[in-house]
């Protein structure tokens, strides 16, 4: 009986270089980068894969090496599912004079697990049946689905905001949703934050989110991000994800953010609630206004107060937070949004106002000379007094 692979990689393991997936995906789109070969079989291939990286099943390797990889010294990054099969064909690549064939530790697994991005011409069978309702939409059809599938989003919160939200990207199929938010789960959030249920009241809410959203859809992966969004650890989160959809409840985090969003150029959908009222646009860096374009400096302390000094009615956020999951689908698949206007929403009387935002060109942020170049003292900044007047108000006007 001829070895499992199992027995092959035990007896060879340490005669191949490996690399690890952080170290690969930090080249992904640099020039000069190794080639990357994926030896699953062709299912495999089909349900996934590295951007970029080229099909060669482990049992061809041998045959297909010279015609498909004529250079000897050129170098190589050999992948399977979990690293068994590509440590084999790195092997047997060296055997045939191949001198620069790492194999990638966990393999494709591990990459996904990371949120690392994918590539796919298909969907699954229960893919394919579980997004059949976009997929006979002409704007999003098999191709919108694909981009959602590879696509990365970060929540700040997983709140009254941030619930909601969660829930849609992640029921449309959005492939990796990071979830910032240290707090844990209260009694008090139950009235409007549908991540979460009362079996979990004190447990940590992303790793509730977390749960709730792998129960709804398999493929979604949830990166956990258990932590305070400060100046010290936004450009390391941020950096991973296509765009940002703020759930956040005070004024340092939405100045720190947007001066973040800016710097990384990545659009955020903006959202916020008080009793009644809510409001929602889109920041679209350098496309139209910024927060600071609707708001240079924040309101004292008195004039604006939180949902748990002020009241939200339970309803509200998930209004809100749909149509903030609506503009970050729309963001993903290029369909025009809500950049430049913005929405507000009276639920007492359900009625919808919009107004139009313009860009600030002396905004400090995004201006033609902006004045913040780098991160501040935020809760200094928005703790300070001032004189809060029509001078401050949001550049806005009725649209039409």
């Amino acid at each position: 009986m001829p070895p499992s692979y199992r027995e092959q990689f035990d007896r060879i393991r340490h005669l191949v270089t490996e690399v690890d997936a952080e170290e690969v995906v930090a080249v992904l789109d640099q020039p000069g980068r190794p080639r990357i070969i994926d030896v699953r079989e062709q299912s495999e291939w089909d349900g996934g894969r590295i951007p970029g990286a080229e099909h060669i099943p482990l049992g061809t390797v041998g045959d297909a090496a010279a015609a498909r990889l004529p250079r000897k010294d050129e170098p190589l990054v050999i992948h399977c599912a979990a690293g068994v099969r590509s440590a084999i064909a790195a092997h047997q690549l060296q055997q045939l004079g191949y001198t620069n064939v790492r194999s990638m530790a966990g393999g494709f697994s591990r990459w996904q697990n990371l949120g690392f991005p994918t590539a796919s011409d298909a969907l699954t069978p229960d893919q394919s049946e579980r997004y059949s309702r976009h997929l006979l939409i002409p704007e999003v059809g098999l191709a919108g689905q694909l981009k959602l599938l590879q696509a990365k989003v970060l929540l700040i919160g997983a709140g009254g905001l941030g619930s909601p939200a969660a829930l849609y990207l992640a029921a449309a199929g959005v492939g990796a949703l990071g979830i910032v938010d240290s707090d844990v789960v209260d009694r008090s959030n139950l009235q409007r934050q549908i991540l979460h249920d009362t079996s979990r009241i004190g447990q940590s809410k992303v790793s509730s989110a977390r749960e709730t959203i792998e129960k709804l859809n398999p493929d979604v992966k949830v990166i956990e991000h258990e932590e305070r969004l400060t100046s010290e650890n936004i450009d390391r989160i941020i950096s991973a994800y296509d765009l940002v959809v703020d759930g956040a409840d005070n004024f340092p985090t939405r100045y720190l953010l947007n001066d973040a969003s800016i710097k990384h150029r990545k659009p955020v959908v903006h959202g916020s609630i008080y009793r009644f009222d809510g409001q929602l646009t889109v920041f679209k860096p350098f496309e139209g206004p910024c927060y600071r374009c609707l708001f240079p400096e924040p309101p004292p302390p008195e004039l604006a107060p939180s949902c748990a000094e002020a009241g939200v009615l339970g309803v509200l956020p998930g209004i809100v937070g749909s149509l903030q999951a609506n503009e970050a689908i729309k963001l993903i698949l290029g369909l025009p949004g809500l950049a430049g206007r913005l929405v507000l929403f009276d639920a007492l009387d359900t009625s919808f106002r919009e107004v139009t935002l313009r860009r600030d060109p002396k905004c400090a942020a995004c201006g033609e000379h902006p004045t913040i170049t780098e991160y501040i003292d935020y809760e200094g900044f928005c703790a300070s007094p001032r004189d809060w007047n029509a001078e401050h108000a949001p550049a806005a006007t009725p649209a039409d």
